[in-house]
């Protein structure tokens, strides 16, 4: 990953949800993009054994916030979100893509796709972001 983006990196470090409860690491990060991953323990299972909604929601959301921030100086904020679960997980790593797709000067649109080591597609995660501009 590019040592420009440092500054982002070091910000989501902060980000004590999603990297030190749920255990979310960046692998990559540019302007509009961004990739998560997470090793799932038993911790992320539910009551049925597979893997918790609320887990690949915070990696997709996770993936969400590191692509709308990066190379950017204004603050964006998720203002709706929406997951589809097309199969279940149990073991392995899972990986958050997010990529924008559409930007003006307020709004944001994200896809971010969830998917394990074989590629296989496990979530689709549509977010749009406010885009909160810093004060001159």
């Amino acid at each position: 990953m590019d040592n420009k983006y440092n500054q982002w990196l070091e910000l989501f470090k902060k980000d004590h949800f999603a990297t030190q409860v749920v255990g979310i690491d960046i692998v990559d990060a540019s302007p509009g993009y961004a990739r998560t991953v997470l090793d799932i323990e038993p911790r992320h299972h539910n009551a049925v054994g597979i893997t918790q909604g609320g887990v690949i929601f915070t990696l997709a959301d996770f993936a969400l916030a590191v692509a709308s921030h990066v190379g950017h100086n204004d603050t964006l904020v998720a203002i709706e979100c929406n997951i589809a679960y097309l199969k279940p997980v149990t073991s392995g790593k899972i990986y958050g893509e997010a990529k924008e797709v559409a930007k003006s000067k307020s709004l944001a649109y994200y896809e971010v796709e969830i998917k394990n080591d074989t590629n296989d597609l496990i979530a689709k995660f549509n977010g749009r972001v406010f885009v909160r501009r810093q004060q001159k």
